[in-house]
């Protein structure tokens, strides 16, 4: 029988994929940001109030997919603040041990939601892309001149790949629910990945990975047969 849904894979960097699920959530998540001016008709959308319209200099949460349509630089519709878990205080935890952070707490998307935010104009960018260029020194694929925090998620993934790994590896049989609980959803697809490369593993190793069994259709016929002659 087959499967009623396949799943589909999240975009990369910039781009969306809208047939994906987890990119689907991720663009619900919110940034805080300001009116540049009045935005008619959307005070409902965002939550402000009753009015129908939202003044100038009101302080927003917008969702991102909804952020990325009205951010224009030269408009100055909605600016958008980076959310405290990119700014400077977190960044210096990440830098210490970034496997301390309860990601999904914080943002169950945050590597997803961090390319997103390359969107967006932040004035904090030149520090943001200094702080990355000092943890990625040795990283001659990242190029720590360039926008917003894509160097700085990148070495946060890295920081925290090993031990991920390390734990699919060696969580055989067991609850795994407190192993990823602290885990962004695309290191929790990571640590699935890598139970079931343990798992094939185990399966290869008692010599079950390419056991014959007979269909479903022989032993019904079987059956049948057996039936037949007891008639």
């Amino acid at each position: 029988m087959s499967e009623a849904y396949f799943p589909v894979g999240p975009g990369l960097g910039l781009e969306e994929n809208f047939l994906s699920l987890d990119d689907i959530l991720m663009s619900q998540e919110k940034l805080p940001g300001r009116a540049e001016s009045a935005l008619p008709r959307l005070a409902l959308a965002l939550g402000t109030g009753s009015a129908e319209s939202v003044p100038e200099g009101s302080k927003l949460e917008i969702p991102l997919w909804l952020a990325k349509g009205l951010h224009d630089s030269k408009r100055r519709i909605i600016s958008v603040e980076l959310p405290k878990i990119y700014k400077e205080a977190w960044r210096t935890v990440f830098s210490a041990d970034a496997n301390v952070v309860d990601l999904h707490k914080m943002g169950p998307y945050y590597y997803g939601f961090g390319s997103q935010l390359l969107n967006f104009d932040n004035p904090e960018n030149p520090e943001i892309a200094q702080t990355a260029q000092q943890s990625s020194e040795k990283m001659s694929w990242c190029n720590p001149n360039g926008p917003l925090d894509y160097c700085w998620t990148l070495q946060t993934f890295i920081n925290r790949f090993r031990r991920i790994m390390d734990s699919s590896q060696n969580a055989y049989n067991e609850d795994t629910s407190a192993l990823v609980a602290r885990l962004d959803e695309l290191e929790r697809a990571l640590f699935q990945v890598g139970q079931k490369g343990l798992n094939d593993f185990q399966c290869w190793e008692k010599g079950q990975a390419s056991q014959i069994t007979a269909s479903s259709l022989v032993q019904n016929y079987g059956k049948r047969k057996f039936t037949e002659m007891d008639v």
